[in-house]
C-alpha cells in the first residue's frame, strides 16, 4: 500500500509547490488604458539590480497610453508626488531604438519629481527605493510636439529608472 502511494503524494506535493513558487514578485505591470494589462510590444529590459539595463529596442507602433512595468520592486520607502529623488536612468527613444540619455554614465540624478515630465510625475508615484521601473510614455507625456534637446518631436519614450534615495 505504501508503495502506491508514494506517487500521488509526490504529484500533490510539486503542484504545492508550483502553487507557492514565485519570480521573487518583481513584475507589476500597469496599463493606464483601461481593461487591459498587456505588454505586447514593450521593450525588453534585462540586467541585474545596481547594474546598468539593458535595453532591447522596441518594434511596431508605440502605445497610445503611458504604460508602467516594475522590473524589480523596491523594498524601501515610497515616492510621492512631493519627493525629491535620486536615481539613475536610461532614456531610449522609440522611434530610433537609440540611447538618447542616461546618468550610467556620469553620476546618479537628483531633482524633485514636481519639475520634471508629467509621464514622470504621473508614473513614479508608488515606486520603491531599491526599486527599477519600466516608463513608456507617449508625446503628451513627456515633451510633446515640440522635443526638447535630443527628443524629436512627438517622440514616445521609454526610461528604465532605478530609485537609489529619497529626501
Amino acid at each position: 500500500m505504501k508503495k502506491y502511494l508514494v506517487l500521488p503524494v509526490t504529484l500533490l506535493m510539486s503542484i504545492t509547490l508550483a502553487a507557492c513558487s514565485t519570480d521573487g514578485g518583481t513584475e507589476t505591470v500597469t496599463n493606464n488604458q483601461s481593461n487591459s494589462n498587456s505588454t505586447v510590444g514593450l521593450p525588453v529590459v534585462t540586467g541585474a539590480a545596481g547594474t546598468q539595463p539593458v535595453i532591447t529596442a522596441p518594434t511596431g507602433t508605440p502605445p497610445a497610453t503611458m504604460q508602467t512595468k516594475d522590473l524589480i520592486v523596491g523594498t524601501g520607502d515610497v515616492v510621492l508626488p512631493t519627493s525629491t529623488l535620486t536615481v539613475q536612468y536610461v532614456l531610449m527613444a522609440w522611434s530610433t531604438g537609440k540611447i538618447v540619455e542616461s546618468s550610467w554614465s556620469s553620476a546618479p540624478a537628483t531633482f524633485p519629481l514636481s519639475g520634471v515630465i508629467t509621464g514622470w510625475q504621473e508614473g513614479m508615484p508608488g515606486m520603491k527605493v531599491g526599486g527599477r521601473r519600466l516608463l513608456v510614455l507617449p508625446p503628451d507625456k513627456g515633451y510633446g510636439a515640440a522635443g526638447g534637446g535630443p527628443i524629436g518631436p512627438n517622440e514616445t519614450l521609454i526610461f528604465v529608472v532605478d530609485v537609489i534615495s529619497i529626501s
